[in-house]
């Protein structure tokens, strides 16, 4: 039994990894790398394996750095089952095409200027026929039931409680009269959530396949978020200005209708009419609908009330660019929430554009930037900014609450971590930068002993 490194090694993205049991090749992963321009177009176009030789492929969650070359390794010949559980299948079926989108409408913009030019033109690195292809091929499974994959290879999904659907992945293996229990942590959430159930623990585990995204890191508390929340937007309301939110599309924005249906239901926030202005946010929570297996019980309880969070009078979906634009005339305070959390895509670049001038109004930014976004320039205190290619000055106020990552922090990997049973001869961390690995190595010394942990190179392989 093998494993290989093809993705997410000392670095929080693409992730791939490819085992090999008994002559069959079963991928774990076939996610995108996202980073600079040049290196997205190498990394991507070229998956580092033959998508023919696959036998099958497992997938943790529907985040695009792991689901979102998948239309690539079905267009490259791959034929068979993707599985992944019911939950992540559906938001899969909305993230995979706007992906495909997003691709066909860069090849559009870039072959504008290439033909002006007169030099070759691009192609998407999928369309939206590709991944159409590939959310064929996906067969769903259900938490905690073991599947029989391929000879030699059952596999569980276990709850990560990261984003809706999100799993661990328990791969019972055999060969040769050895048998090998491998487990897989995908990406794991912090506990504690308000939506989702908290993260399971393998038992009798072997080797861990485990992510460490934030291995040097702390997040903020949690505590007194929700203060902190009406402090920032009543504020905002007494100036008689709008609240802007940038907000990833798939979990982040479900998070903060539910905080802000409980805190208008205890009276801390007026009734404020609420824009949710992105298709995929909408698209995102209708699948949030559908799937009460993955909730906690107190959200179960609240999904089922007639009081549904997503579903109340104040809130409003927006479907075309012409109800988007509308938005510009509003008068009064109101919040807008919009893809993408950083800033970089979408309508949410037009929101801040038309509202970033007037000290009045609130830009609220909830999640980690990546460095050089417009919303990294934002919550790093720049005061004139790019927006389509135009200077404007920051005159709004700009907030910054970092307390709600999927995540787990530092301190709540190294937890996850030792409640992890079994001989667990073999540690090997991916999905995270090399400093953060290193650290979280280090802390997990002191939990497994007898393990021998490293931070795999990409290309580089271990035997089970």
């Amino acid at each position: 039994m093998k494993l290989h490194f093809f993705g997410a090694n000392r670095t929080t993205t693409g992730s791939k990894h490819l085992l090999e049991v008994k002559g069959q090749r079963v991928l774990i992963e076939c996610g995108m790398f996202q980073g600079r321009r040049s290196k997205t177009i190498e990394y991507n176009s070229q998956l580092p394996f033959a998508a023919t030789g696959i036998t099958t492929v497992l997938l943790s969650h529907a985040h695009i750095d792991h689901s979102g070359l998948l239309p690539v390794l079905c267009q490259q010949g791959y034929a068979g089952k993707i599985h992944a559980t019911a939950a992540t299948t559906d938001l899969c079926q909305y993230m995979l095409l706007d992906s495909a989108h997003i691709q066909e409408q860069d090849a559009a913009f870039l072959n504008q200027k290439l033909a002006r030019k007169g030099l070759p033109l691009v192609k998407p690195l999928y369309t939206q026929a590709d991944a159409t292809k590939a959310l064929e091929q996906f067969a769903p499974v259900s938490y905690d039931q073991p599947v029989r994959i391929a000879d030699g290879v059952t596999v569980t999904w276990l709850d990560a409680g990261h984003i809706l659907g999100s799993a661990m992945l328990v791969l019972d293996l055999e060969e040769n009269g050895r048998r090998v229990r491998l487990a897989f942590s995908g990406d794991i959430g912090r506990g504690n959530n308000n939506m989702l159930r908290d993260p399971a623990h393998p038992r009798d585990v072997d080797y861990l396949l485990m992510e460490s995204t934030y291995g040097n890191r702390a997040h903020e508390s949690l505590d007194d978020v929700d203060e902190r929340v009406c402090a920032m937007i009543n504020r905002a309301v007494a100036d008689n200005g709008k609240i802007i939110i940038p907000a990833f599309a798939v979990d982040r924005t479900q998070q903060l209708l539910f905080t802000l249906f409980r805190l208008m239901q205890t009276r801390c926030l007026p009734a404020l009419p609420i824009y949710v202005d992105s298709p995929l946010s909408r698209n995102a929570t209708d699948v949030f609908r559908r799937h009460p297996e993955c909730f906690n019980k107190h959200f179960h309880d609240v999904m089922m009330s007639p009081e549904n969070p997503f579903a109340n009078a104040n809130i409003t979906f927006t479907g075309s660019v012409e109800e988007s634009k509308q938005l510009n005339d509003l008068t009064g305070p109101c919040i807008i929430i919009s893809a993408s959390g950083m800033a970089e895509a979408g309508r949410i670049r037009h929101h801040i554009k038309n509202n970033i001038t007037d000290k009045r109004n609130l830009i609220l930014m909830v999640g980690w930037c990546a460095p050089h976004t417009l919303g990294s320039h934002l919550a790093t205190g720049h005061k004139e900014v790019n927006i389509f290619g135009e200077p404007y000055q920051v005159k709004a106020r700009i907030e910054t609450i970092n307390a709600y990552s999927g995540h787990a922090d530092q301190h709540e990997l190294r937890s996850w971590a030792g409640q992890v049973t079994g001989s667990v001869r073999g540690i090997f961390l991916v999905h995270g930068e090399l400093e953060a690995a290193e650290a979280l190595a280090g802390s997990l010394r002191e939990l497994h002993p007898r393990a021998e942990i490293s931070v795999p190179e990409f290309g580089s392989s271990a035997e089970l």
